[in-house]
């Protein structure tokens, strides 16, 4: 039986760069989206592997529970959270129909998602979830010289990023892998949906950011950053945080008393 992955939004991009390969390498397929179109498109150019298409919009209660239903119930060997929406702009401004499409895509549906696929994973000994989040994950320092501001989207990459790495420990010694991706900017239909013409910055390709994350689960590698070559930056962040995190006390600290 061929390896099964669940890709999700599907029809562009990362995602769509994923499916392609995933095809390429023998795994069956079920490819969500809100583009029926295109998914079919995709199952008409692949017949020589199984490709199930499911039009779903995980903005929405129902479409992700359709897709968890679907994480559920099948042997997957992959599951790739990789839809989302761009909506960048600050918190003040962001429209709460937006923000709240930006949170369901980008928080519940791969919580929902992921929390659906492993147990079967679990009881399989096997299996891979990938979250596609963002180098904007580590932008929060940044002063306000840094535009443009997209408070929630930052926070949601950033969410990615934590459930990744924590997931990633509660699945020690289960074969299942947990792996966060985190490119930079990439020539996609992306940042064009939002009316941000990026074409004068220099961008990776969705087939880049494909190949890195397929090395990094060969690697090991719980957060790959495609674009970073020092590895040793994320290594010293990851450490700041725990220096952090173990230097907290049940003392108030001296600078918050008077």
């Amino acid at each position: 039986m061929n390896q099964l992955a669940l890709v999700t939004g599907a029809t562009s991009g990362i995602g769509r760069a994923f499916a392609e390969r995933l095809a390429a390498d023998g795994y069956d397929l079920i490819l969500t989206g809100r583009r029926e179109d295109r998914l079919e498109e995709f199952a008409a150019a692949h017949t020589d592997v199984k490709v199930r298409t499911v039009v779903a919009d995980l903005s929405t209660d129902d479409g992700v529970d359709t897709v968890a239903g679907i994480c559920a119930a099948e042997p997957l060997t992959m599951l790739v959270n990789n839809a989302g929406v761009a909506h960048y702009m600050p918190l003040a401004e962001l429209p709460a129909a937006k923000a709240r499409e930006l949170v369901h895509v980008k928080v519940a549906a791969p919580t929902m998602l992921t929390r659906a696929a492993v147990a079967g994973m679990r009881e399989r000994g096997e299996g891979t979830i990938v979250n596609v989040a963002g180098m904007i994950a580590f932008s929060g320092p940044a002063d306000s010289s840094v535009m443009p501001r997209r408070a929630v989207y930052a926070g949601s990459l950033a969410y990615l990023v934590a459930l990744s790495q924590t997931l990633s420990a509660e699945l020690e010694g289960t074969g299942v892998r947990v792996q966060v991706l985190c490119p930079g900017v990439v020539a996609t239909e992306f940042h064009e949906r939002q009316g941000l013409d990026l074409s004068a910055v220099p961008r990776m390709t969705a087939d880049d950011v494909v190949t890195a994350g397929l090395r990094g689960l060969e690697l090991g590698e719980v957060v790959t950053a495609p674009g970073v070559e020092d590895t040793g930056l994320l290594d010293a962040v990851f450490r700041a945080d725990l220096a952090a995190f173990g230097g907290q006390s049940p003392e108030l600290a001296s600078r918050y008393r008077s």
